[in-house]
């Protein structure tokens, strides 16, 4: 396990090779031949492969727990059971759904945490000095963030500190070590940024409003 030199959190990507994560997004490589897939935490390479691209914000949320979280898989099976993720009769996964979400995360691991239908980068800020993390919704294309915005939404990256006028992030779908412990301007950030997500901090926390998640794309 790899930890950010910046906020001592854990540096992990949803798939299970790091060094094979720009390969699988940009579709090079098939995810179920991943060789390190058992670390997940999946029962069977057919669900590793299944779900992996949808796990950003389960990824999220072990790099906010520390280094003795639980699996990846075990933070998505119990996920599941609280309806934060949905599979429907295609076989396409939806979420992640904050709502359900922040209440496995409050029940379960007692972290107090609050769904955000709006939030402004400034609010990003404000909680972020009050020491919590946020679970921000951006487009996935923030990987690559030397290119045009191509959209907002889509992805959760999750905010750990800023730096002035810089957010500090952690990318699940990091295509590199330096895209996936990194900072951008807070007007860089915003480009890609869909205005919600879920901030963090310790201990049990009030209850959340009703919100629903980036979505499934890695």
């Amino acid at each position: 396990m790899t930890f950010c030199t910046t906020c001592a959190l854990p540096s992990l990507t949803q798939f299970a090779s790091p060094g094979l994560v720009e390969a699988i997004v940009e579709g090079t490589f098939d995810r179920a031949a991943d060789p390190a897939w058992e670390t997940s935490g999946a029962s069977t390479v057919e669900d590793y492969a299944f779900w992996c691209g949808h796990l950003c914000g389960m990824t999220c949320l072990r790099m906010a727990l520390g280094p003795d979280a639980p699996s990846l898989f075990d933070l998505r099976d119990g996920a599941l059971k609280y309806g934060a993720y949905t599979v429907d009769a295609e076989g396409d996964i939806h979420g992640l759904i904050y709502a359900p979400f922040a209440e496995y995360a409050r029940e379960e691991l007692g972290l107090d945490a609050t769904v955000h239908r709006h939030l402004t980068v400034d609010e990003i800020a404000g909680l972020l000095d009050t020491g919590r993390t946020v679970m921000a919704s951006v487009h996935y294309g923030i990987r690559r963030p030397e290119r045009p915005a191509p959209g907002r939404g889509g992805h959760l990256v999750l905010v750990t500190a800023r730096n002035g006028d810089r957010f500090h992030f952690h990318n699940p779908s990091g295509i590199s070590r330096e895209t996936r412990c990194t900072e951008l301007p807070l007007t860089v950030f915003e480009t890609f940024f869909a205005g919600r997500g879920v901030s963090l901090g310790p201990g049990h926390g009030a209850g959340s409003g009703p919100g629903h998640g980036a979505g499934p794309r890695a």
